[in-house]
């Protein structure tokens, strides 16, 4: 018989948790890191169940405190996302600003933007001159300016 379902009910971020420590893993993608309770699955099959006092986004690499001590390491699945790449770095830019301006989620890095795909705002980009090809990665986005560890889908560091 299985014993107590453990629970996990505090988040770290990452750089801030002893992730040597870690005991399992658990891979979510990114609208199952926005949550506040619920019974995740470790990669090791091992049952816990995130109890958080409000919804919080987690992000790649955070820490969940388990109440017996431990810790369980978060990272984001891989997932169906659009590449956004330009040939000069001003063109990248301009389509930095259209997505922002749709308030797109988009993971921001040196050379190429990704974002969920959207076949609509692909053929946007692609108008605008952009090269859009699918990859299989993990998302995990830029948060947006006002975000606050305490609001939306800001994140907590306790």
């Amino acid at each position: 018989m299985a014993g107590p379902l453990r629970r996990a009910d505090h988040v770290a971020g990452a750089g801030d948790w002893p992730a040597d420590r870690a005991s399992s893993t658990v891979v979510l993608d990114y609208d199952n890191r926005y949550r506040r309770r619920i019974r995740l699955c470790c990669e090791d099959g091992t049952p816990v169940l995130l109890d958080l006092e409000k919804a919080i986004a987690l992000r790649d690499g955070d820490g969940l405190a388990v109440e017996d001590g431990s810790w369980i390491a978060v990272r984001a699945a891989a997932e169906r996302l659009a590449e956004i790449t330009c040939s000069r770095a001003h063109d990248l830019q301009r389509v930095a600003w259209h997505l922002g301006n749709r308030h797109c989620p988009a993971a921001i890095e040196t050379g190429r933007i990704l974002i969920r795909r959207d076949h609509v705002i692909e053929d946007m980009l692609r108008g605008l001159g952009a090269r859009v090809r699918e990859v299989n990665e993990p998302f995990d986005p830029e948060r947006g300016a006002y975000d606050d560890q305490n609001v939306g889908r800001g994140h907590i560091h306790e």
